[in-house]
């Protein structure tokens, strides 16, 4: 056996580092490392408790809406509040805006242009991967970082700015938006339907969100989608990247008609309930102290002596003791999406994550055109909300890559403990105390690693499947 440390990686978000044990050219066993600390829930300690709409953003540039929207329902379940009705729904709207463009970004930009590699010139299916994907050069990357600029247009005009936008509010949102606002945004939705209907699907999207099976889907022939399938089939990435088959979700989308996207969890063996209150966040294997605990009462203190039998600042979260896998095609699986159920039945793979994530580029289009035809630019977007000076909240959403919560604690009207658990946390945990693997560590098991490959190939497959944001795994 032997032991290859693979990375950096680029086209990831932040820093990641993968040790990995081969044998007879496939992985073993993989230890994912987040190698940066950085500690934003321990800067907002003594904080006011609105500090945190100002500073959890910064966490990420790339989705600094989704941290925003959490910690503002973290502020409101403190307060025992909720927004107004429009308000909520203009904060979907600009939510999901920011998921799609996070969705668009991975697939045409850091997870299809690997195909274009010299490595697999040999494939039938390669000139017209070059084309496409070439990074910073390919038709599709053109096409969807110009389609993307259009959409983000929409967060200028609800939110003001993008990203660290301050719109959402425990209350709402600070701008209702006009007729002409409501206009403007539609016009933006219709032309990126276009992009989706000429570009990634080729088709109307409403027949690819219908698809039902495996089958319907690798049936589907026009578009970049199409190229991607072909792909996939020729490549094996079905039986590639297989995960535990345990998905959980948050819940997508929040508004007075509860989550666009249902909160719970999924297993071949069918859905169930979400109980948050199960959530424990162990540090056996990370450099932090402090034992294992619930988000809410957690603590972020580094382990400055790195002790050896840690190896990464990712803590590990554990629902009911048990690693989960969180994504589009989880929040799918959850939904009841038929299609995401029959994709997600063999554990989820590689072809899965990423056909989960054009499904639900499709199913949030058609939300989001129905949520700005019912902007009513006269009613009210805010409510005043009075924050307590002690007491304790919880925002818990769906980020692009998956399951995100935020959990505070104020005492004496000032934060006393804040602690965030990001998609990625979930997915590139490291071990627990059981030694049971984090998703992506699990999912790389048995992955093809020849020996001329310095970072193998089918590793930044997986890898990518998951869409990592390294740089909101560890705070």
């Amino acid at each position: 056996m032997t032991t290859l440390l693979a990375g950096p990686f680029n086209r990831v978000e932040g820093d990641l580092e993968i040790w990995l044990d081969i044998a007879d050219g496939r992985v073993t066993a993989a230890r994912v490392n987040s190698p940066l600390y950085r500690g934003f829930e321990r800067m907002l300690i003594g904080k006011d408790p609105r500090d945190a709409l100002t500073i959890t953003p910064r966490i990420c540039g790339i989705c600094s809406i989704s941290q925003s929207a959490a910690a503002a329902l973290a502020l409101a379940d403190l307060a025992g509040a909720e927004p107004a009705p429009m308000g909520a729904q203009a904060a979907r709207l600009l939510h999901a805006v920011e998921n799609v463009s996070d969705h668009l970004t991975h697939f045409n930009v850091f997870f299809m242009p690997d195909f274009a590699r010299p490595d697999y010139d040999a494939r039938p299916w390669h000139p017209r991967a070059v084309e496409r994907f070439t990074a910073a050069q390919g038709g599709a990357v053109r096409a969807a970082i110009e389609a993307r600029a259009r959409l983000i247009h929409i967060v200028g005009l609800l939110g003001g700015k993008w990203p660290h936008t301050l719109a959402i509010q425990p209350g709402g949102v600070t701008r209702a938006p006009t007729l002409r606002d409501r206009i403007r945004i539609e016009a933006d939705l219709r032309a990126f339907r276009r992009y989706l209907e000429t570009q990634l699907f080729g088709a109307e999207i409403e027949a690819f969100a219908a698809l039902s099976t495996p089958d319907e889907l690798a049936d589907w022939s026009t578009g970049d989608a199409a190229l991607f399938l072909e792909i996939a089939e020729d490549l094996a990435l079905a039986d590639l990247g297989r995960g535990g088959g345990r998905f959980l979700s948050f819940g997508a989308y929040p508004g007075p008609d509860g989550p666009a996207f249902a909160r719970g969890t999924w297993t071949p063996e069918g859905p169930a309930p979400l109980d948050p209150s199960r959530i424990v966040e162990d540090v056996s294997h990370a450099w932090m102290l402090g034992p294992a605990a619930h988000p809410s009462a957690g603590e972020t203190t580094p382990d400055e002596e790195m002790r050896a039998s840690a190896y990464s600042w990712c803590k590990a979260p554990r629902l009911a003791g048990r690693p989960y896998e969180t994504g589009a095609l989880a929040r799918q699986a959850v939904h009841g999406h038929p299609l995401a159920r029959a994709l997600a039945a063999q554990g989820g793979d590689v072809h899965a994550r990423v056909a989960g994530r054009l499904l639900e580029i499709a199913l949030t289009q058609l939300l989001m055109e129905d949520w700005a035809r019912r902007l009513d630019p006269a009613a009210p977007c805010m409510r005043a909300v009075r924050l307590p000076d002690e007491g304790e909240g919880a925002g818990l959403l769906e980020a692009a890559r998956g399951a995100l919560g935020h959990w505070i604690r104020v005492e004496g009207g000032r934060i006393a403990g804040y602690q965030i658990v990001a998609p990625t946390t979930w997915n590139f945990s490291p071990r627990d105390a059981s030694g049971a693997p984090g998703p992506c560590e699990a999912a790389l098991v048995g992955a093809p690693a020849p020996a001329d490959q310095p970072t193998p190939l089918a590793v930044q497959h997986v890898v990518r499947s998951f869409d990592p944001c390294m740089v909101c795994t560890v705070h």
